[in-house]
C-alpha cells in the first residue's frame, strides 16, 4: 500500500529495532501486521461495548481504540529489545567478569567465548552467535563487528567494542575490558541510587491515584446515587472496575520498567 510505505519510509529507526528484535518483517510488512490487529482489537472491544451498552455511541470508541492498539502494537518490537537488553545487563556484570577470569588463565578466546555461551543464559547467546559466524568462516573481528550491530544492549556492545579494538591494535584485552567494566559497574550503581529516589514518590502516588481516590470515589459515587435517585446498573460498576484494574496495571508496569537492570 502506497500509504504504509510513505510511513515506513517516514520511520527509518524502525528498520534498525526490527533487526535488533529480531524480526524478519520488512518496515512495511511490520506496519501493516499492526495496522491489521490494531483493526481487529477495535472491532472486538467496540462490539463488546455494544453488547454490554446496546447503545450506537459504542462506535465512537472504534477509533480510540484503534489509535491505542496501533500504538500498542507498533512498539511491541521496542519493548522486545528494551526486554533482551534488560536481561543482557543483568548478567552482564558476573559474565565480564568471568571473561576476564578466563582469559587471565590463559584460556583462548575461542574457547572463552564457549564456555561463556555455555555458563550465562542470555549473554551467552551473544558469544554462541559469534562462534557460530567464526564457525562459518567469518574472521573473528568481522563476527565481533557484525554481532555488535545486531546487540541490543549499550553496555554489552561497549565490552564487545573493547575486545575489538584490543584486536584491531593487538594490545592487551583484559585490562580495556576491566576499565569499561568498572563504568558499567559505577553507572549500574548510580542507577540504582536514582531508583531508590523515584521509588517513594512512585509508590505514594500510586496509593493516591490507584487506591484511596477510587474507594473513595466509588463510595461517594455509591451515596450520591442512593440520595439522587440515580441507579447504578451493573455495565457502570463492571466498567468502573476495568478501568480501575487498567490504572494499577499501568502503575505496576511503570514501577516495573523503571527498575535498574542490575545484577551487582
Amino acid at each position: 500500500m502506497p500509504l504504509l510505505k510513505a510511513l515506513a519510509s517516514s520511520l527509518p529507526e524502525l528498520k534498525t529495532t526490527l533487526r535488533l528484535a529480531r524480526i524478519p518483517d520488512t518496515p512495511e510488512g511490520y506496519l501493516r501486521k499492526t495496522a491489521t490487529l490494531a483493526l481487529f482489537l477495535a472491532f472486538a472491544i467496540t462490539l463488546i461495548v455494544f453488547g454490554f451498552t446496546k447503545s450506537p455511541f459504542a462506535l465512537v470508541a472504534f477509533p480510540f481504540v484503534f489509535a491505542f492498539g496501533a500504538i500498542y502494537f507498533y512498539n511491541y518490537a521496542s519493548v522486545i529489545v528494551k526486554k533482551q537488553a534488560r536481561f543482557i545487563n543483568q548478567e552482564l556484570v558476573y559474565a565480564t567478569r568471568y571473561l576476564i577470569i578466563q582469559l587471565e588463565s590463559g584460556i583462548p578466546l575461542y574457547a572463552t567465548f564457549d564456555n561463556l555461551a555455555r555458563s550465562y543464559e542470555h549473554v551467552g547467546k551473544v558469544f554462541a552467535e559469534i562462534n557460530e559466524k567464526m564457525n562459518l568462516g567469518t574472521p573473528l573481528t568481522d563476527a565481533l563487528n557484525e554481532t555488535i550491530e545486531n546487540c541490543p544492549s549499550d553496555d554489552m556492545r561497549k565490552i564487545l567494542w573493547q575486545i575489538l579494538n584490543s584486536l584491531r591494535v593487538g594490545s592487551e584485552v583484559t585490562p580495556a575490558i576491566q576499565n569499561v567494566l568498572d563504568q558499567v559497574v559505577r553507572e549500574q550503581k548510580i542507577a540504582v541510587v536514582e531508583y531508590g529516589r523515584k521509588l517513594n514518590p512512585m509508590a505514594m502516588l500510586y496509593m493516591m491515584i490507584a487506591i484511596i481516590v477510587p474507594s473513595l470515589g466509588t463510595t461517594m459515587l455509591v451515596v450520591m446515587a442512593t440520595f439522587i435517585g440515580f441507579k447504578l446498573g451493573l455495565s457502570v460498576l463492571l466498567v468502573l472496575a476495568g478501568l480501575l484494574l487498567f490504572i494499577q496495571f499501568m502503575f505496576l508496569a511503570m514501577i516495573r520498567s523503571s527498575r535498574p537492570a542490575v545484577e551487582l
